[in-house]
């Protein structure tokens, strides 16, 4: 499938997440929308995070690249597929008064509801741009912090998005970015499946491809803080896989794992 072609499909099927008007209709919690794609068994809850607002969460995520993230009183964050806006409420908690945190998305659903979740709360240093994460509405060496949620694995060109991270952060700045990626190699029917793609599943890559990527673009000091299986229920495969396929396929002993990954940027 083509980049394009793919980008399509992430915006349409986030494009109708964000268009629900509450979580529990949401297409996370159904099967109509997103063919028995449950998007809910990565996220992990919010609701000890100071800053956290619940309309903005809408369970999309596979970590919490905030709790690793060392952001300070006055940084810029830029938070990376920001969708309504969950992980730049709890990084403007964090920045303060005097910091900025930008949110980039490329889905204008998206844009909107965390824009309308901004002015719900008054907060006049928060910011939502449309663009691609290929080639950043953001300045160079702009940032303090860039952060990301589930969302580097949707991307078609991850060492692009690699090489713009590394551009608009600032010197000595750093990323803190929760993922999903693989161990060992998915079903093909998985990897062409269109629904798994926009699920989080089918986009991911190898753990150690993924981590080269990030050093090719020149970031250091690399660390991965946190790596948790997720377990995909057999409900789900078998919309893909023959109950031989799904057998083969866990004793083969692939796995997707969300990771929380820590990078720096040199002085």
């Amino acid at each position: 499938m083509k980049a394009e072609d793919l980008k399509l499909i992430v915006r349409e099927k986030y494009g109708e997440i964000a268009k629900q008007n509450d979580q529990s209709s949401s297409c996370c919690g159904t099967s109509s929308c997103c063919s028995g794609v449950d998007y809910t068994v990565f996220s992990e809850s919010y609701e000890n995070q100071k800053g956290y607002n619940p309309e903005a969460d809408l369970n999309l995520g596979c970590g919490i690249p905030t709790e690793f993230a060392h952001i300070n009183t006055g940084n810029t964050v830029v938070d990376l597929g920001s969708g309504a806006g969950n992980d730049c409420f709890v990084a403007r908690e964090l920045v303060g008064e005097t910091g900025k945190v930008i949110g980039v998305d490329m889905t204008e659903a998206m844009i909107e509801k965390a824009r309308a979740n901004a002015e719900k709360l008054g907060f006049n240093n928060i910011e939502f741009r449309l663009g691609d994460i290929e080639n950043m509405p953001v300045s160079a060496d702009a940032a303090d912090v860039v952060i990301s949620n589930c969302v580097l694995n949707l991307v078609p060109d991850k060492a692009k998005a690699f090489h713009e991270i590394f551009r608009i952060l600032k010197p000595g700045g750093h990323l803190s970015v929760s993922d999903v990626v693989l161990r060992g190699t998915l079903h093909a029917k998985i990897q062409r499946a269109a629904e798994m793609y926009a699920g989080c599943v089918s986009g991911a890559i190898d753990i150690d491809r993924y981590l080269e990527m990030m050093k090719d673009s020149g970031m250091i000091n690399i660390k991965v803080l946190k790596d948790k299986k997720i377990s995909i229920p057999d409900d789900t495969l078998l919309n893909f896989l023959t109950k031989t396929e799904l057998k083969n396929f866990k004793e083969s002993g692939a796995g997707v794992y969300s990771i929380t990954v820590y990078a720096e940027k040199a002085i």
